[in-house]
Formats: structure tokens, C-alpha cells, sequence
């Protein structure tokens, strides 16, 4: 039987291996710079934690969880995002009470989400992601959000577009809900029926709803941002006055609602413009979440944070033609003569590599030239070859594949000499 890999999943095979790396180094190396630490959390939780974490009304709840039962008949999912995670970690571990508030963490790593695959869309994918929780300045939000923008920019994307909004406070919501209800409640009937049922739980998402986006009712729909309350109003001007003080360019869209109930207060999305890369061009979203701690079992705690795709970075990176400068070739390849040199190779390859030199050799029994013709394909920067006259002198011929200089030198001298050259 032949096996093939789950629909929706996908290799990353060592051609595009350090893709990845890169990009995952420059999350690590950002975050370090804007002092969020990395937590990393289990990859399934109680399917109740995301039920009411995301919200039960939501399409990830309601249609795209990995949910199964275990042994012991406890509802386990498979996570779909990382806040709601993140959000009970903090609560369990008593974060509230660390010294150093607000808590800023980041995490990197697999989510799962059963939804039709697609380009940039996949079943099982990696979120970088950061969440910043104690705090309640708009000053904190604007962190956020240029972190998010200088991780696109640090790795060349141009073309970049910040949208931003204010889904207000409790009250503000509240009035805006109301709204809402009147305003679609009187041709209901012609929208999908997800929309029909979230007239009922959640009026607001309905504006989020990709069948009916183009209903005529969605473009006179009654904009949150005429029911702020003047608390709600006051803290979205001081997050564009930081914006703007960082020189951060952003336009302010009153019809963008995040898909995640726990949303409040300031939300954001960036999206790149231009052609080529699909319909789909929002590339991450993130926003306050204020409430959601205290949902899971914790203390009142604001938050805000963002989750975006590497993979749809990625094919962001790709469709703008930006090459990631990733390092190819090893430091020396060592190439045998006869069965003694063959046999001496093993503990010769050991010394290089614990000298912080990457080297390979033939485990195929290759002739000369085939071991040459490895070392040219493995890009290695040098050669050392090794046969009896060498194995009696102690020396090996190391060879500059790029100037094709040569010379017969003693193997601590060698190894010494590739080093100093390749910085190992």
C-alpha cells in the first residue's frame, strides 16, 4: 500500500527548510529586541478552553476544530490558534502576579484548523504570534503593531498596508449591536444562514461573512465607530497618535471585524497590495482581547496580540521574487583513496565537525571522480583528500575549490586553516 501525505498538510523538504529558518530566526531575533519572551503550549487542550476562548459562534468552533476523545473520555482539540492557549497559561501560572507587567510573550508553532485547502490556506500551519497582557495604554497597542509591521518590512515586503479599527468597549458594542439588528434584521432572510443564526448570537460578524460580503445592506451597514463611547473614541485616537509619532502609515476601516469573539477595542489587519498574490491578501490580523482572561478562570487582565501565517509569508516573499539569503554549501568535503583512507575517514570527519566545521565524506563507495563530482554538488568550499602517502605523513591535500589553490599540509593545520577561512 501506498501512503500519501493527509490533504491540507504539507513536507518541508531541505530545499526550503531554511526558508523557514529564516524566518523563524527573525521572529526570535525581533522579539527579543521588543522584550517578549517565547512560551510554548501543549498542541491540543480541553475542547472547552477554545469553545469559549474563540467563541461558539465562531466558524473555527463551529466547523474547522480537530476535536477527538480520549481514553478517559476528556474532549480534546487540536489548537487552532494560540491566544486562548496563551490566555489559560497566563491565568493557570498566575502571570498576574510577575513582577515585570505587562507580560509579553511570543510563541511559534503548529495550529490546525479542518478548512478547504488553498493557496496559503493549509490544514495543519505555523503562527507566529505575540500577546501582551496587563496592560491597558494604547501605547502597548501601537508596540504591537509596529512589531508586526517591522517583521514584514526587516524581511523586504513591500507593498504593505495597515488597516485599523475600534470595536469599543462593552457599551459601545452594546449600542452598535442593536444597530446592527435593526439595520439587517428586515432582509435576513436574503443572507446565508450563518448570518441568519448571527443575527441572533453575533450581529458583528456578520459583517465578517464571505458569502454576503458584496449584499448591498453590508455597505450602509451602521459603523461602530458612530457608537464609541467617548472612553472607547479617546483610546483609539491616542493608538494612531503613537502610530503616527512612529511614522507608521495606517488607514482606519470601521467594516473590519476580526473572526475571533474575543476581540475588543482596537483591531488590526495588514494586507499587501498589488497583483499576484490572489484574492486573498490579508496576510495577519490581531487586536484587544480585554475580557478573555478573566473568561478562562484569571483575574480581569486586558491583552492584545496578533497571530499571522509564516506560510503565507512565505508565498508573500515568493510572489514579490525577495530572495532570503540563505547560506548553501558545506565547509569541506573529504574525498578517499584506497581501503586505508576509507577506514580513516570516519575519525578525520569527527575531528572537523567537532571543531565547528560542517564536512561530509562518501558513504557510497565512490570512485575519485565521483567524489569530486559530490563535493561540486554539496558546494563544498574545500576539499581534503587523503591516500596512503598522506596516511603515513600525517598530512591530507586541502584543496580552495574557488581559487583551486592546493596544498599538502599537515590534518591539525588543515583543519586550523578552514576555520580561520570559514569563520566555524
Amino acid at each position: 500500500m501506498k501512503y500519501k501525505i493527509p490533504r491540507g498538510t504539507q513536507d518541508i523538504l531541505p530545499a526550503t527548510s531554511p526558508l523557514w529558518r529564516i524566518v523563524e530566526e527573525k521572529a526570535h531575533d525581533l522579539c527579543r529586541r521588543y522584550n517578549y519572551k517565547e512560551i510554548r503550549t501543549p498542541m491540543f487542550e480541553q475542547t472547552e478552553l477554545f469553545a469559549r476562548g474563540v467563541g461558539d459562534t465562531t466558524d473555527i468552533v463551529q466547523k474547522e476544530m480537530y476535536t477527538f476523545e480520549d481514553r478517559g473520555g476528556r474532549s480534546l482539540t487540536l489548537r487552532p490558534e494560540g491566544t486562548a492557549s496563551v490566555a489559560r497559561s497566563y491565568a493557570e501560572n498566575k502571570m498576574h502576579g510577575w513582577a515585570d507587567q505587562p507580560v509579553k510573550l511570543y510563541y511559534i508553532g503548529p495550529m490546525f484548523r479542518y478548512e478547504r485547502p488553498q493557496s496559503g490556506r493549509m490544514r495543519q500551519f505555523v503562527q507566529f504570534g505575540v500577546e501582551a497582557m496587563g496592560s491597558d495604554d494604547p501605547a502597548i497597542d501601537a508596540e504591537v503593531i509596529a512589531l508586526a509591521m517591522n517583521f514584514y518590512q526587516e524581511l523586504g515586503l513591500k507593498g504593505l498596508k495597515l488597516v485599523i479599527n475600534s470595536l469599543g468597549d462593552k457599551e459601545s458594542r452594546n449600542a452598535h449591536r442593536s444597530a446592527l439588528v435593526n439595520h439587517f434584521e428586515p432582509r435576513i432572510s436574503e443572507f446565508c444562514g450563518d448570518c441568519q443564526q448571527r443575527l441572533e448570537t453575533n450581529p458583528l460578524r456578520i459583517l465578517d461573512c464571505k458569502k454576503d460580503r458584496d449584499h448591498e445592506l453590508m455597505a450602509t451597514a451602521p459603523s461602530i465607530l458612530d457608537y464609541l463611547s467617548d472612553e472607547s473614541s479617546a483610546y483609539f485616537k491616542n493608538v494612531q497618535r503613537y502610530l503616527e509619532s512612529m511614522n507608521i502609515p495606517y488607514t482606519v476601516d470601521s467594516g473590519l471585524v476580526r473572526g475571533l469573539d474575543y476581540y475588543n477595542s482596537t483591531a488590526f489587519e495588514i494586507m499587501l497590495e498589488g497583483d499576484g498574490f490572489g484574492a486573498i491578501t490579508t496576510l495577519m490580523g490581531g487586536g484587544r482581547y480585554n475580557g478573555l482572561v478573566e473568561d478562562l478562570g484569571g483575574p480581569e487582565t486586558p491583552g492584545i496580540g496578533f497571530a499571522l501565517s509564516l506560510e503565507r509569508l512565505l508565498m508573500a516573499l515568493e510572489t514579490q521574487g525577495i530572495e532570503l539569503p540563505v547560506e548553501e554549501g558545506i565547509d569541506a568535503y573529504l574525498v578517499t583513496m584506497g581501503d586505508n583512507a576509507k577506514q580513516h575517514a570516519p575519525a578525520l570527519l569527527h575531528r572537523l565537525r567537532a571543531a565547528g566545521i560542517a564536512a561530509e565524506a562518501d558513504y557510497m563507495n565512490k570512485k575519485m571522480k565521483g567524489q569530486f563530482k559530490a563535493a561540486d554538488r554539496q558546494k563544498a568550499a574545500f576539499t581534503l583528500v587523503i591516500g596512503d602517502d598522506e596516511l603515513e605523513n600525517g598530512t591530507v591535500v586541502l584543496k580552495n575549490t574557488e581559487t583551486g589553490e592546493q596544498e599538502n599540509i599537515p590534518e591539525e593545520k588543515a583543519i586550523e586553516k578552514i576555520k580561520e577561512e570559514r569563520g566555524a
